[in-house]
């Protein structure tokens, strides 16, 4: 079987709370901002260097008769509040510090477990894993430092923490890799579900998963969940989020699930999914697992294509306009923009249009998969069509319109049985590693301090 292969190379789910580098804002279409939101590495629970003295750094918690410093604490919260979108306030310090010292305390019991198993990380592995944070951010190995420096992170840390992941992943694949199989059964059944449920709503989602060992943890995690809830509503990325936070396997795409039928959720789930509205977040969703939020990206009636995948072309003109210019030019090119949205019908249009327009210049055509746009200008751009021309946005360099040329619609098909395979098995391989942590943390001395 394809998963018997996989046993020694699959990452499993317990993934590094952050995954990519920096929030980088970048310029895009519209002069809109867009929030990468490439979320950091997490800092490695009780490295050596930091847990040495007490007196000076404090204690945050022991681990089996190792030290997690304040230190520790403090730089993973420092780099949450710095990558994440989360308001940097000490009431939302305070308010995250019990579950990121949780994940603190699960990352010594992993480095605890892959040193009595006698697993260890090599360096050409920590290379790679720097050399795709930096490729995910668009960024290069001098700006990750920058970045670092500047948010007091140490690159140690960094370097630790990639350390911590890549021996815990090692430690679930050699452990339950070999145990894992996907039957022709399964992948028979999934198959034949999604063709009668063709004609069915399907959901795109994202999740958070936060679990618990105990009530009271339970309570802990829930109301937790109902504060990240809160952020990302007010502006936080769900994906940023669920790199932090997530204890399930999709925390390494951000929380990405992919397209869902509700009968593929628990009833739980599909009672508190089914009703949000595109781009909403659910309340906190209590299961047998753990704690969930979701977020619902987008929401399909019809089979076979992805709304996400669809192709738009866009272009986008600039008409120059000072900051203090006076009403007659603002009226001017108040009035060009609105000559430009009705005259419009394609791009071929473009250049003869805005000739008269003084200064006015035109962009090459750009074609973008939708599911890359940022969320505003993904708003604008659903509700459009080709030869339609987006609302004008006033910048401190001028007015700026885009205008939309062209949209191919995606004709995804069925996944392969390889894929199902693929999926099969990193959710038996993720149930497996939550449990296996539930079990070193069941068995640890653990106090909290």
């Amino acid at each position: 079987m394809k998963s018997e292969k996989l046993a020694c190379s699959f990452t499993p789910a317990r993934v590094g709370l952050f995954q990519s580098l920096a929030a980088k804002v970048e310029a895009g279409l519209l002069g809109l901002c867009i929030m990468a939101a490439l979320a950091v590495g997490l800092i490695q629970a009780a490295s050596p260097a930091h847990a040495a003295d007490d007196s000076q750094q404090g204690i945050a918690a022991v681990v089996n008769d190792q030290l997690i410093s304040r230190f520790d604490l403090d730089q993973r919260v420092k780099l949450i509040m710095a990558t994440s979108g989360i308001a940097d306030t000490p009431e939302n310090r305070a308010r995250i510090e019990p579950q990121v010292l949780r994940a603190l305390v699960d990352e010594t019991l992993e480095l605890q477990e892959a040193k009595r198993l006698g697993i260890k990380s090599e360096q050409k592995d920590i290379d790679a894993q720097l050399e795709g944070i930096a490729k995910r951010a668009n960024m290069t190995s001098a700006q990750i430092d920058a970045f670092l420096e500047e948010n007091n992170v140490s690159k140690a840390s960094l370097v630790n923490q990639i350390s911590a992941e890549i021996v815990w992943n090692k430690v679930v694949s050699q452990q339950f890799g070999p145990l894992i199989t996907v039957s022709d059964e399964e992948i028979n059944g999934i198959l034949e579900r999604l063709k009668t449920e063709a004609d069915q709503p399907r959901y795109l989602l994202s999740e958070i998963l936060l679990t618990f060992d105990t009530d009271v943890q339970e309570r802990e995690m829930y109301d937790g969940a109902g504060r990240l809830a809160e952020q990302i509503r007010m502006g936080a990325p769900f994906a940023a989020v669920a790199q932090q936070f997530s204890r399930a396997a999709s925390a390494r795409n951000g929380g990405d699930i992919g397209w869902v039928y509700l009968s593929q959720l628990s009833p739980e789930i599909s009672e508190g999914v089914k009703d949000l509205g595109i781009g909403a977040v659910s309340d906190p969703i209590k299961t047998l697992n753990g704690i969930y939020l979701f977020e619902l990206r987008n929401k399909q009636t019809a089979a076979g294509v992805d709304p996400m995948k669809d192709k738009w072309t866009l272009v986008k003109v600039f008409m120059p306009l000072t900051p203090d210019a006076p009403a007659a030019a603002v009226e001017r090119r108040a009035s060009e923009a609105t000559k430009f949205k009705n005259e419009f019908k394609s791009c071929t249009d473009i250049d003869t249009i805005i000739k008269p327009f003084i200064g006015a210049t035109a962009d090459a055509p750009q074609t973008v998969v939708f599911g890359n746009l940022p969320p505003q200008l993904k708003e604008l751009v659903s509700k459009s069509q080709p030869g339609g021309v987006l609302p004008p946005v006033r910048t401190k360099e001028g007015i700026e319109i885009v205008a939309v040329c062209d949209h191919v619609v995606d004709n995804a098909q069925a996944p392969t049985r390889d894929q199902i395979e693929d999926s099969l098995y990193s959710q038996q391989l993720s149930m497996m590693s939550r449990r296996h942590l539930r079990d070193l943390r069941r068995d640890a001395v653990i106090e909290m301090r």
